[in-house]
């Protein structure tokens, strides 16, 4: 193995480590608070003011550590695209809120239109580089050619797990310990495949999320905010479409699924019923919060299933 990926994410997660006690109270200082939905759990409302957009110290962590230690190859400009067009995204929306002091940043609409761009931006490469357009089904192991089609997929994919990994982000330290086994897994996708420069990006990705868990851990020293989680999303979904994995990603990110889909389902139910719901609260996470687990208890096991739910993925990948 390429003794450069280890050095790679440790550089990372060194990087993330040394920042926090840097970028943590400037963020204080420049009272980059977050703003607490008034319609989440009570218990959240004492986390009003808590640093956010701390999502830029592991994005900053993760491109030193490429530079350092890899070229960029045209797949990994555009995983770094991704990651950082969306992170841009997030950027916008986490300064909207501060600046407005509310909880809602860009609208739907114009939040589209900028994923709309960057999903352009990955077309255009798919275009240049002659990109596979066939889809692998796990577990049937077939393989299907959308042709144009595909593109339609790769935006509703690009859109999907982009606002999935944001919805996931509602407990201290739940989306980067749910993400890291996802970008782990895909690290070592890319090697079996000899990709290494998707192997340099996950493991770059993971270690710099591993050291911002350290300060996103309850209780919460800073949140990596929109800026931070629509970036992994971004990462996730370049990883799963480079690697050509892209069906594959529902069992990874089965977290992730479960969290959009319960949002769905609760907004669904409650417009058909006229005001009854499903759950407790949406996304997911907070009706087992509120139903006795409590935070800690809730990204624990949250965490455990998205390690269950990648070794299911990496055996279905075996079978290819």
């Amino acid at each position: 193995m390429d003794n450069r990926i280890l050095w790679l994410g440790l550089t990372a997660f060194i990087i993330c480590l040394a920042l926090g006690p840097v970028v943590i109270p400037l963020l204080h200082k420049f009272k980059f608070g977050q703003s607490i939905r008034g319609c989440g759990p009570e218990e959240h409302k004492k986390k009003a003011g808590t640093p956010t957009m701390g999502g830029l110290m592991f994005l900053f962590a993760i491109l030193v550590a490429l530079g350092i230690w890899c070229e960029f190859t045209p797949a990994l400009l555009v995983a770094v695209f991704l990651t950082f067009g969306h992170a841009v995204i997030g950027l916008l929306d986490d300064g909207i809120k501060i600046v407005k002091h509310r909880n809602l940043g860009l609208t739907a609409k114009e939040k589209l239109f900028l994923q709309m761009l960057l999903a352009a931006g990955f077309i255009w490469f798919a275009e240049v580089n002659n990109f596979s357009t066939v889809l692998w089904i796990p577990g049937l192991n077939w393989y299907w050619d959308w042709g144009m089609v595909y593109y339609v997929l790769v935006f509703l994919l690009l859109v999907g797990t982009t606002n999935a990994v944001n919805l996931t982000d509602g407990l201290d330290g739940l989306v980067s310990s749910v993400s890291l086994p996802v970008f782990f897994t895909f690290g070592v996708f890319a090697l079996a495949q000899n990709q290494m420069d998707m192997a340099y990006f996950a493991t770059a990705v993971l270690g710099g999320v591993a050291g911002f868990l350290y300060f996103n851990l309850h209780p919460a020293k800073v949140f990596m905010g929109d800026t931070g989680s629509l970036a992994l999303g971004g990462a996730v979904a370049a990883l799963a479409m480079l690697l050509k994995c892209e069906v594959l990603l529902i069992i990874l990110g089965g977290v992730y699924v479960a969290e959009t889909m319960s949002v769905i389902l609760q907004v669904g139910y409650f417009k058909l019923t006229h005001g009854k719901r499903i759950f407790r609260m949406a996304p997911l996470h907070h009706h087992f919060e509120l139903g006795g687990w409590g935070e800690v208890k809730t990204v624990v096991i949250f965490s455990l299933a998205s390690y269950v739910l990648c070794v299911a993925g990496f055996l279905l990948w075996l079978m290819k």
